[in-house]
């Protein structure tokens, strides 16, 4: 039996939580969201503190790997998405970040009217509920999504910012306000003292609307195209195979992995590439799958002369009286995420906008600890803002269920291996500034004889580096009629079919890429719609 639709969502995470919540608002059309993932009940998803661990929760996770990276050592690097409502916002840390302004001029001046930064920000104003901060051109206190302002209580926070200021960085207070540039303290979603994902901020609110039907433990198999229209799908739910109609059209917001994969496992790609694993080409689009771009970062990582660092909470009894703390009454240390102090600076001078981003952690990450590390220590991440190499998704099997080939080509470009040698001097430079260093007590990682020239600081780079967790590119949106979808989001050459997720990111975005991905959503609400998009915002500097 065929259920149909007026619209069909394909996974709900930040972007269709979102586009939930916002095509059903009006009572007008009838939403279907499907989400292969189950219900977000785990109370681990709900306590801050803990998102380092629920990365790789195996039940609320796609649990993907890379192919082995050349450029690494020939690591296979675990890519964690979430599987689950709210998808990676889920199971994400939180950081409520949105890029800088060029990101999206860089979008407008490549064919994408609509696009650039004065055009986006009311969507980014209209998602946004500051708590703390006044409503103006660059914040909103109105919408749906939680924003709190980190207070960075542990004194290390401090320490690192002025190390930083001492070294000739500015301090900056609103990373998401008129620059970017600077070291302070960051937003996070949180509500509460806890997580304040997209399926708690936009699709809890619309759970009760009677043209909103949400189905869990439903992956989508294929799209279903008739004369060049996508009419529907096919599923299986609970291990059942079904199929449903949608009268208006189908969207999808699976991410920038689980995207292409479908497109592909529908015959919409590469044909060579689809025709290989033997499914018949219905669509010539041989940019489906690639573009592929990801945040790649590295650890500085310090032992601390002074019991101050979060390695007091691995007992395991005040682990779990602050996990309850959190769950029960949103209070205590487990309702932060720690990694409240950081920011966006140059490695060189003559940049125009700033390179890496950098944060601090007063402890040492779960990897270093489960190697028997474990010992009061703190450490300095950064990662690259903006990758020159392109990488690729490509399904191996026509099997749904099977994983697609992940390959992001991690430092393939002779720019970005300078850029996280630039960024190992800079950090390293910071963490030996007289204000921090009095607290070292020595090194983990680099060691002296790691940073000793470029080929050594290469070579700790390439042993150790890692995702940060944000792909995107791989569904390109352009002004080509190359580019997988248009400035619309219409997948080129299919009508009643649109991506809305990350990977319609053209480039990566200097930053996190959860709350640009909930305003690629809102966009995409007024575009499906039809309505007027909200007017630019010409309360900024041209």
């Amino acid at each position: 039996m065929t259920e149909s639709f007026d619209y069909i969502i394909v996974g709900a995470g930040s972007a269709g939580c979102v586009l939930a919540n916002r095509l059903s608002e009006d009572g007008r059309h009838s939403v279907l969201l499907l989400e292969a993932g189950g219900k977000d009940s785990n109370p681990l998803i709900k306590v801050p503190m803990v998102s380092g661990l629920i990365y790789f929760w195996k039940s609320i996770n796609w649990n993907y790997a890379t192919t082995p990276q050349p450029h690494l050592e020939g690591r296979a690097i675990n890519w964690p998405r979430g599987k689950v409502l709210g998808g990676s916002s889920s199971i994400n840390g939180m950081m409520y970040m949105r890029g800088h302004r060029a990101d999206y001029d860089g979008w407008g001046n490549r064919g994408l009217p609509g696009w650039s930064y004065a055009d986006i920000l009311p969507y980014f104003r209209r998602s946004e509920g500051h708590l703390e901060r006044s409503a103006d051109a660059y914040h909103g206190t109105g919408g749906p999504l939680a924003v709190i302002k980190a207070k960075g209580e542990n004194p290390l926070y401090g320490e690192f910012l002025k190390a930083g200021i001492g070294e000739g960085f500015v301090a900056n207070d609103d990373f998401n306000g008129p620059d970017q540039e600077g070291l302070g303290l960051y937003d996070f979603n949180i509500r509460n003292g806890r997580r304040e994902s997209t399926a708690t901020a936009f699709l809890r609110p619309a759970r009760g609307r009677a043209n909103l039907t949400v189905w869990t433990r439903a992956l989508a198999t294929k799209i279903v195209l008739e004369n060049g229209r996508a009419t529907g799908l096919e599923l299986s739910r609970d291990g059942q195979a079904m199929s449903v109609s949608a009268k208006r059209e189908v969207i999808l917001s699976g991410g920038a992995i689980n995207s292409p994969q479908l497109l592909q496992l529908s015959g919409i790609g590469d044909p060579a590439a689809l025709k290989h694993v033997g499914i018949e080409p219905r669509v010539d689009n041989p940019e489906v799958g690639r573009n592929l771009q990801d945040h790649l970062g590295v650890y500085l990582k310090y032992r601390c002369k002074e019991p101050i660092t979060l390695y007091s909470m691995f007992r395991p009894d005040r682990a779990a009286l602050a996990g309850l703390q959190a769950l029960l009454f949103g209070k205590g240390p487990a309702t932060s995420i720690p990694l409240e102090a950081g920011g966006f600076l140059k490695t060189r001078p003559e940049l125009d906008i700033p390179d890496i981003h950098i944060t601090f952690v007063p402890g040492l990450n779960l990897e270093t600890t489960r190697a028997g590390q474990g010992q009061h220590g703190y450490l300095i991440n950064f990662y690259q803002l903006r990758p020159e190499s392109r990488g690729e998704v490509r399904i191996a099997s026509a099997d749904p269920t099977q994983p697609p080939t992940i390959d992001p080509n991690y430092l393939d470009a002779s720019a970005d291996r300078r850029c996280m040698r630039d960024g190992v001097r800079l950090a390293q430079r910071i963490g030996a500034n007289p204000v921090l260093a009095r607290h070292d007590a020595g090194a983990i990682s680099p060691l002296a004889a790691d940073l000793a020239d470029d080929d050594a600081i290469d070579a700790w780079v390439r042993a150790g580096a890692n995702t940060i967790f944000h792909p995107v590119g791989t569904c390109r949106m352009g002004g080509d009629e190359r580019s997988v979808v248009d400035a619309e989001l219409k997948v080129r050459g299919v009508m009643g079919l649109r991506v809305v997720d990350a990977s319609v990111m053209p480039t990566l975005i200097g930053g996190n890429t959860s709350a640009p991905t909930m305003m690629i959503a809102e966009k995409a609400a007024d575009m499906i719609l039809g309505r007027q998009p909200l007017p630019r915002e010409t309360r900024i500097p041209a």
